[in-house]
């Protein structure tokens, strides 16, 4: 089992991001995964910087450090073919260290090219087209595709690494688990469902299954409650709130209602590892392989001290 650590891409500027994901390595993360925004998802987060430019810098600032996408969407704010060639380069400047984790999207950051943001339906149908194309451009050489929704013309990735990159599909179900399964090499995911692995793994997949662990570690729990519902109460909204409403502004809107007893069941607090470890704990038993810790609290220092010190140990000890 391997163990990552949540880049918040909308919670932190770049350098800060560059910065924690160096302590990272050093405390003996596996991996960081970032998220891949053009909004942050509540005003009060305050930042959302381009994801590829920061990924480069840690891929030059760590040597043993893995890095993923977590996740970019491969369909309106970019074309796959973009997506294609920069998940190729990162592959080549990190010596095969890069993992293209890729999802179906959201409004949030989606909407603002001017194209709209498909149906759900819609959004299934590009990422197929969006994966077909990536792993055609793979193959090298001249390629066009041309696809219902998406359009390939005469394009060639010119670096290209010897091994692919994992490319690893978000899945909530049967369906996008089976595309994960035929068009992916690996499985993202963000609910300890067994179901959406046992899907994966019937479907023929094979790879690395990544699932993001919510918590939110502080000295004490009320503080821990306090910052998870200031940041990140967007969390617990759901997907068919979090996948729709296209601004910052309408997430705070839509979380007026959250109360402290929402975050708590969401999210693991407090400063004591047993309850974080547990949290951990049902996603491993779910089938999850790579596990990414994702704080919450307002403490990112305090809570790498706390996974150098305790948690990590514990959390790689539920894969024995």
């Amino acid at each position: 089992m391997r163990i990552g650590y949540k880049l918040a891409s909308e919670a932190f500027g770049p350098r800060e991001l560059i910065r924690q994901a160096i302590r990272a390595e050093e405390i003996g993360f596996d991996f960081v995964e970032m998220s891949d925004h053009y909004h942050p998802w509540l005003e009060s987060q305050g930042h959302s910087c381009f994801t590829w430019s920061a990924l480069g810098a840690i891929a030059a600032r760590t040597s043993t450090l893995c890095l993923a996408t977590g996740v970019t969407c491969p369909t309106v704010r970019y074309h796959p073919a973009i997506v294609a060639q920069a998940a190729a380069t990162m592959a080549l400047i990190s010596d095969g260290r890069f993992t293209l984790g890729v999802g179906a999207g959201e409004r949030l950051n989606e909407h603002v090219v001017g194209q709209g943001f498909p149906s759900v339906r819609g959004r299934h149908e590009r990422l197929r087209e969006a994966l077909e194309i990536i792993r055609l451009l793979w193959q090298g050489g001249y390629r066009s595709y041309e696809g219902r929704h998406l359009k390939l013309e005469d394009a060639r990735i010119w670096d290209l690494p010897d091994d692919l990159p994992v490319i690893a599909v978000a899945a909530s179900g049967r369906e996008s688990a089976g595309l994960a399964a035929e068009l992916g090499t690996g499985l993202f995911a963000t609910e300890p469902k067994a179901s959406i692995v046992d899907q994966y793994r019937n479907a023929g997949g094979r790879g690395p299954r990544y699932a993001e662990v919510p918590m939110a570690w502080a000295t004490d729990e009320e503080s821990a409650v306090r910052a998870a519902k200031e940041t990140s109460r967007w969390a617990v909204t759901g997907w068919k709130v979090m996948s729709e409403l296209p601004n910052p502004v309408n997430f705070d809107a839509a979380t007026t209602w959250v109360e402290d007893h929402h975050i708590r069941s969401q999210f693991s607090v407090g400063p004591d590892a047993g309850p974080h470890v547990e949290k951990a704990r049902a996603y491993v038993e779910a089938g999850f392989d790579h596990i990414v810790l994702q704080n919450a609290g307002p403490d990112p220092d305090g809570f790498l001290d706390f996974c150098a010190r305790d948690l990590l140990a514990r959390v790689r000890a539920l894969g024995s």
